[in-house]
């Protein structure tokens, strides 16, 4: 006869209540979101004992990809139609987004060989919208030349101005030609090459991924780096700056789960947080789900597993999701897209994106295109602020649309010990995430990431 395990008993345990798994660990997360996944990787690397908790079933929260039985059961649309194709072809992001290809979360993939568990393949084109025309956006100095973004006087100064930023570097003098870029401001050094506003938003918003124009009058360094950073991922590549899994965003939080329980972390889905539990400084010591009560020296999740008065609301998001039959038009018949609007161009403050996936990246059936559109909500009508995108779609066979309130945390943690991530933005890329998620590391940690890994160093992994 087996003997039965005996249960830990510890101190701090409350009368009638039991050790939720191990009872005692360094770090409970509560959410297996990419940045929570992302943390608890990270923290077991370094010999934390973790333990993460979701109350979904399922890996990925908010960014998980869904089945189409998942979908149509998330946003109670019946039965999937047959003629869709079948359920196990579909794996749609409910957050989706591109990666930029020399990014830092490239480099956090690169930096914890999550790579080794992931497929990428490069997303055909880059557009932008301008004076109602969806334009691509120029991949090389030849399609440059020829690109009806500008006229031609204009290629040559944009193409002198892509020579100084390539040329660049914040360490080298000699290649900043007596300009200082900690104090001369982005409009300051659009102008002083002598291109036109319809450039500066051009450049701004589809390359640099700025979201409004407040940079304009910012320090230019900041954004100049961006610039680059663009402009090294689209060399690689060739044809657009953006990578993306075969088989959907799922597998990130998927792979740096995997990484954790490697090193020995502790993983339960399907399982609610009731309580965070504090004690008399009001720093969080644990957290309790039903009758069982973990202990920890802090906790992490997203904004939804903590009380109210940890967040505060920071706006809303709408995405639409759409099935399509043929890919975006006017995209010369790509099986993936991004297309940026600047706000600006359709009388907005935010930008609207659009992108688009296909079978190529395992994500639906042959012949059917995933498109989504999604911006940050202005006013109330959540179809308005999207129809910019939508008429760029041609005949949706199917929509889903959802508005998420985003939130960010109140305070950044060191006296509460609860560190919160903030919501995934509305962008089609990570570039504003990522750098919540290494801000999010260093109130963990109190020590940066070491992002000095270049991105091209593991070339067999793309």
């Amino acid at each position: 006869m087996a003997e039965v395990e005996e249960k830990k008993n510890f101190e701090w345990l409350p009368e009638g209540m039991e050790p939720l798994a191990d009872g005692e660990y360094d770090a409970i997360i509560m959410g297996t979101g990419l940045k929570e996944c992302v943390i608890s990787g990270l923290l077991s690397v370094q010999g934390m004992r973790v333990l993460q908790m979701d109350r979904n079933n399922y890996y990925g929260a908010d960014c998980a990809s869904l089945n189409l039985t998942n979908l149509y059961k998330k946003f109670d649309a019946g039965e999937p139609p047959q003629s869709l194709g079948a359920n196990r072809d579909f794996n749609v992001d409910l957050i989706p987004k591109f990666i930029m290809a020399c990014g830092n979360l490239t480099k956090m993939l690169l930096h914890t060989k999550v790579t080794r568990y992931l497929e990428f393949k490069s997303i055909e084109g880059s557009f932008v919208y301008k004076g109602g025309k969806v334009l691509k956006v120029p991949a090389t100095p030849e399609e440059a030349l020829k690109s009806p973004l500008m006229g031609l006087f204009e290629k040559r100064r944009f193409r002198s101005f892509l020579l100084y930023v390539d040329a660049y570097d914040e360490t080298k003098p000699d290649t900043h030609k007596g300009k200082d870029l900690t104090k001369m401001t982005m409009r300051e050094l659009y102008n002083s090459f002598g291109l036109v506003a319809d450039t500066h938003q051009f450049i701004s918003h589809a390359m640099c991924l700025e979201l409004n124009d407040d940079h304009l009058d910012q320090p230019a360094l900041p954004t100049v780096k961006e610039l680059q950073t663009y402009c090294y991922s689209l060399a690689r590549y060739g044809t657009s700056p953006y990578i993306y899994p075969v088989y959907g965003l799922g597998g990130l939080p998927e792979g740096f789960s995997r990484l954790c329980a490697i090193h020995g972390g502790t993983f339960m889905l399907n399982r609610d947080v009731d309580e965070i539990v504090y004690n008399d400084k009001g720093e969080a010591v644990g957290v309790k789900s039903g009758n069982e009560m973990a202990r920890a020296k802090f906790v992490v999740g997203d904004p939804s597993y903590f009380p109210k008065e940890k967040v505060r609301a920071t706006g809303q998001v709408v995405r639409c999701i759409c099935f399509l039959d043929h890919p975006i038009p006017n995209c010369g018949d790509m099986e993936s897209v991004q297309i940026i609007i600047p706000g600006p161009q359709v009388n907005r403050t935010n930008d609207i994106f659009v992108c688009s996936i296909s079978a190529l990246h395992n994500v639906s059936a042959q012949g059917i295109y995933i498109a989504i559109v999604s911006t940050k909500m202005e006013g109330a009508d959540a179809d308005k602020e999207v129809t910019p995108g939508l008429a760029l779609l041609g005949n949706i066979a199917q929509r889903f649309t959802m508005v998420a309130t985003t939130y960010e945390p109140v305070s950044d943690g060191s006296t509460d010990k609860c560190y919160i991530s903030s919501s995934f933005d509305a962008t089609s890329h990570f570039e504003g995430d990522v750098d919540d998620l290494l801000s999010l590391y260093k109130r963990v940690t109190g020590k940066d990431l070491d992002m000095n890994i270049n991105a091209d160093s593991v070339e067999a992994d793309y």
